[in-house]
């Protein structure tokens, strides 16, 4: 292992193993002259004090029961630690000045307190254990920001890269506890683990959004400026405690995750969609145009992979419905998902992908992939922004039109949002039934009619019932989804599109949710209901052998 630095199991393995140290020669913590010429350089106290602890800690407990000293003040065990320090310095000839004595007397304790828990006091109200617990929280974020300029010191951050994580910890684990001795700032074990932790996040990860996208239950990170992020848990919105040191250490954390991706983010481009390695997606948008400092949107990558079943487990959706997705998938139906931001449309996208035939070749085209298709045989294909000179960009549309050369069964899109409309429209009329593709809107009407917006924009000035006619071809149903007020996603309408009357489209709703009230929970009560009607498809699942079973699911 290549050493980071200083450190007392850092520098031992430098000296034993000959290996070279990161730092030129082992830097003294205190500055030349800031201490008295009489007394002794930091590396010879630390390894005196070292090898107190090491005569002591394995039998700290025997010497200290912790049922004898748990009732008992704090300086009278601290006391009790000194004259036992002493008294094991006199019998193996050790000579230990008196800060000698306090750092050993602070390890000691540190130790004692958190293997033995011997000083906890006994069982209190939650309040006060919440109070203490913020305390200790802020003490640890006061001993993480004045250590971390004093570990970038002694550290070559260009080594970093050539080590695991682990590695890193090991080594940052040792630094920071001779820094915390040399700064005098008294952490247990615990705590200091939690400072460790802070600065890897900073030095290796996204810095204080880790914990974040730790907990399985946020779903969505919006952090707007470096003093105010929100978080999303089961569909609403919380503040969080969390904060940036300001807004570069924003700003850096924006830009480590865009260059994780080949992307740049900075004035000349401020606006830019990433993904991290998790595949959880990403937006950052970077003053001048985020007014109040930098702005990173983040939809979590879900480690669930959640299917139709578990969504009508959930009340998304209704069984007879989610059998009624199964086959529409089966049948090779073009569908358009819609919905507005948030309201868990790839999820869906995900969910129907699913009953896709394992043999069938599919090609993906996303601005940043996040689509889980589990088959094997897919290509997945991603935007890319223009360059410095401005050349170079790679559009939606580019990539729809290549997807055509590239032999697929279904072609899928993340989003449509522009003129890549016309080109997928197109590939649905030419022989690639199956493809799917998510829009935003509000109603599937609303859907149809944002879809001939998104044709016009491609500039080919087609008549109005020309592109009807084309979508009206094209497209088979439409999944409505919304998240409601109670934070549930709900799927609220399934709508056949089946042909057309003169100039408008005609579309026929296969089930729709019904509200009915809410109970006393505050989630919304409803009835998801089958109208009845034989679908328009019902030919097409004769084909495919399951006719009798759509008839079932009405």
């Amino acid at each position: 292992m290549k050493p980071l630095g200083f450190g007392r199991r850092a520098a031992q393995q430098t000296a034993d193993n000959g290996k070279t140290s990161l730092v030129a020669g082992r830097r003294p913590l205190v500055a030349p002259g800031s201490v008295e010429p009489t007394t002794p350089a930091p590396a010879a106290r630390g390894a005196i004090v070292d090898q107190i602890y090491e005569l002591l800690s394995n039998d700290l407990l025997a010497i200290f029961p912790p049922d004898e000293w748990r009732n008992r003040p704090r300086p009278e065990l601290m006391a009790a630690l000194e004259e036992r320090i002493q008294a094991t310095a006199v019998d193996n000839n050790l000579t230990l000045n008196e800060m000698e004595t306090r750092d050993a007397v602070t390890v000691l304790l540190n130790d004692l307190i958190e293997a033995g828990k011997a000083l906890e006091p006994l069982p209190t109200p939650d309040p006060p254990k919440a109070v203490a617990r913020s305390s200790s929280q802020s003490s640890v974020i006061a001993a993480k920001e004045k250590i971390h300029p004093l570990l970038m010191e002694h550290i070559d951050a260009s080594a970093i890269a050539e080590l695991s994580r682990g590695e890193v910890a090991e080594q940052v684990s040792d630094i920071v506890a001779e820094l915390l001795l040399q700064q005098r700032i008294n952490l247990n074990q615990l705590e200091q683990r939690e400072v460790v932790t802070l600065l890897l996040n900073d030095m290796l990860g996204l810095g204080p959004l880790e914990p974040l996208l730790a907990d399985e239950a946020v779903t969505d990170i919006m952090v707007n400026g470096p003093n105010q992020i929100y978080v999303e848990r089961k569909g609403k919105l919380e503040l969080t405690d969390i904060r940036f040191r300001d807004d570069q250490h924003l700003i850096n954390v924006a830009q480590r995750i865009v260059a994780a991706v080949g992307r740049r983010v900075d004035e000349s481009s401020p606006i830019c969609d990433a993904r991290l390695l998790d595949g959880s997606r990403v937006n950052c948008i970077i003053p001048p145009l985020a007014i109040d400092g930098a702005s990173i949107s983040i939809r979590k990558f879900s480690k669930r992979k959640i299917t139709l079943d578990m969504m009508a487990d959930q009340g998304n959706i209704h069984p007879k419905m989610a059998q009624l997705l199964k086959i529409a998938g089966r049948c090779r139906l073009n569908i358009i998902i819609s919905g507005g931001t948030g309201s868990g449309k790839t999820t869906m996208l995900n969910a129907v992908s699913r009953n896709i035939d394992m043999g069938e070749r599919i090609v993906t085209i996303e601005d940043a992939a996040e689509l889980q298709l589990q088959q094997p045989h897919v290509v997945r294909l991603e935007t890319r922004p223009a360059n410095l000179e401005g050349n170079g960009e790679v559009t939606m549309r580019d990539l729809v039109k290549n997807a055509l050369r590239m032999r697929p069964d279904r072609i899928i899109l993340g989003e449509v949002r522009g003129s890549e409309a016309i080109d997928l429209l197109q590939a649905m009329n030419t022989g690639h039934d199956g493809s799917l593709g998510t829009l935003h809107a509000n109603r599937p009407r609303e859907a149809l009619t944002r879809l001939e917006n998104m044709v016009n924009m491609a500039g080919l000035n087609l008549p109005p019932k020309a592109i009807r006619e084309q979508i009206a071809n094209a497209v088979h149903m439409i999944i409505q989804i919304s998240r409601m007020r109670d934070g549930v996603r709900r799927i609220t309408h399934i709508t056949e599109i089946v042909g057309m009357e003169g100039d408008v489209i005609t579309t026929q709703d296969l089930y729709l949710f019904k509200f009915t009230g809410e109970d006393e929970t505050g989630r919304l009560r409803g009835d998801f209901v089958s109208t009845g009607l034989r679908p328009a498809f019902y030919e097409r699942a004769e084909y495919y052998g399951l006719g009798r079973a759509l008839m079932e699911c009405m």
